[in-house]
């Protein structure tokens, strides 16, 4: 699949996005523990535009008021229209701290509350969910999140009592890219709070959809990787009887619905904070009408 191309769903994973301020080396990487994503459903048509200037409202709040807390905005391309919002915390205390600076910043809470009331005329639904960073299931995770642009999200539900199976499952599928050298690299995160236990979300960022296309390309060193055809039906065998259900979802960064810290926007400006498009030019005057006419 990449985690996988074949098999558990098909993509190339790695970590989603959030609040680190700088990059490391993929090799050393030390991922911050807590995901929070806030996901919003668009009305119909309600997208676009009209989303990006109500967004803009919590982020110019955020700024006014410098609050430390940055996320990156998804918007769906596959599915139905929505917006996920994704914040990392190294802990449950640093959350907390978050929280108790928006409780005593009357001027942000105000802010938050304004924008809130516009946001939600255009959304049919809005819910938030917790998750924890499983390191043991990720493979080869990347966190130079700035650069990301394009996000790949796989959402898989493990059969209650079968924790062990999956774990083997992924596993295997991590043996088999390492040993067939692809560029596969995800992220996995274990559900916390606001969904059924046994979810699991494997996030893949990267600066292109061409990603995508080569993770497809490398399906075929994969599968002789794992063994073969006959190998992968008794793969696909053992992953029917552990996984409930999977899907996978594409997303593309939303700069405009992002905050982010300087140190992101001064690595590419051009991506986080583009200039506005140039004013049409006036049209020249239709030239005067000649005596006679």
């Amino acid at each position: 699949m990449k985690f996988m191309s074949y098999g558990l769903v098909g993509l190339s994973l790695a970590v989603a996005g959030g609040t680190l301020a700088a990059a490391q080396a993929a090799s050393t990487s030390s991922l911050p523990r807590i995901l929070q994503i806030t996901r919003e459903y668009i009305k119909p048509y309600k997208a676009g535009a009209a989303h990006d200037k109500t967004e803009s409202a919590f982020i110019a709040a955020e700024a006014k008021a410098k609050f430390p807390v940055y996320y990156v905005a998804l918007n769906s391309e596959s599915g139905r229209s929505r917006a996920l919002f994704l914040t990392h915390y190294n802990s449950f205390a640093e959350w907390e701290k978050d929280n108790k600076i928006i409780d005593t910043n009357a001027a942000l809470s105000a802010g938050f509350e304004r924008a809130g009331l516009a946001d939600g005329e255009l959304l049919d639904e809005l819910d938030s969910y917790v998750f924890t960073y499983d390191e043991d299931l990720s493979y080869h995770p990347h966190d130079d999140l700035q650069n990301h642009r394009v996000y790949q999200i796989a959402v898989f539900q493990v059969r209650l009592g079968h924790r062990h199976e999956w774990e083997e499952l992924v596993k295997m599928v991590k043996d088999a890219n390492e040993k067939a050298g692809t560029s596969a690299h995800w992220g996995m995160y274990e559900i916390a709070f606001g969904e059924d236990d046994g979810t699991y979300i494997a996030l893949t960022g990267d600066p292109s959809m061409s990603a995508i296309d080569t993770g497809f390309a490398e399906n075929k060193k994969f599968v002789d990787a794992m063994g073969g055809a006959d190998a992968m039906d008794k793969f696909d065998k053992m992953y029917g009887d552990c996984v409930e259900s999977s899907h996978t979802e594409l997303f593309t960064v939303n700069p405009k619905q992002s905050y982010v810290s300087e140190d992101w926007v001064k690595a590419d400006p051009s991506f986080w904070k583009p200039k506005p498009a140039a004013a049409e030019a006036a049209k020249p005057a239709p030239p005067a009408a000649k005596s006679g006419e």
